[in-house]
């Protein structure tokens, strides 16, 4: 199959599947979509995956020259994810997120569902590196269609997930922010630390 490469779409999407980790998310999405109704929280599960593939797609295509443009390197962009991650994790923590002016007006499939917590620092680094490997159209096709799937997957995650709000119930996602609020905070003090090695790492 020369015009589609198996191989670097399998690497590709478990890549991918991997640092996004839509099971993952579940608990994050119903933290931010807690007290809203249903076809909300429907339409918001679309727009977080629409968003997400968004900002893949222009790092993919471009991310290394923006980067290089901006002069900015990979350690310096885990960190700041990092720290952007921390401060959505202190707000799930102290509870800030499920007040009106934070919870209900504010379109939360955009900041943080969308970005940076599925189109994150290392998804960006990961469509980069995929991206590239490919030569040829096959091996693009390839990295391109895992790009794609694994949006699709995510959409779906979040769109099912909806089921267990019915079993746990509005205190039942409560408790799940603040768990949440714990391990997100856990990923973004790694994402830090893996970005102050690079930098420890790639002096002369």
């Amino acid at each position: 199959m020369n015009w589609f490469d198996v191989t670097l779409f399998g690497s590709s999407f478990v890549t991918l599947f991997v640092i996004m980790d839509p099971p993952g998310i579940i608990p994050l999405y119903l933290s931010f979509t807690g007290g809203r109704p249903q076809a909300v929280r429907k339409r918001m599960a679309w727009q977080a995956a629409t968003v997400a593939f968004c900002v893949i797609s222009v790092f993919g295509l471009f991310g290394q020259k923006i980067l290089d443009y901006l002069h900015v390197s990979i350690p310096a962009l885990k960190v700041s994810g990092g720290l952007l991650l921390l401060l959505v994790a202190l707000s799930l923590l102290t509870g800030k997120a499920e007040e009106p002016t934070e919870n209900k007006d504010v379109n939360v499939a955009l900041v943080p569902l969308g970005t940076p917590l599925l189109a994150g620092p290392g998804a960006i680094v990961a469509a980069i590196v995929s991206v590239q490997k490919a030569h040829g159209a096959g091996q693009y096709l390839g990295v391109w269609i895992a790009i794609v799937a694994i949006h699709v997957v995510l959409w779906l995650t979040m769109r099912f997930s909806l089921g267990i709000i019915k079993i746990i119930k509005e205190s039942g996602v409560v408790l799940v922010t603040r768990l949440s609020g714990l391990l997100l905070s856990a990923i973004a003090v790694q994402l830090c630390a893996d970005g102050v090695r690079g930098f420890i790492a790639a002096k002369p």
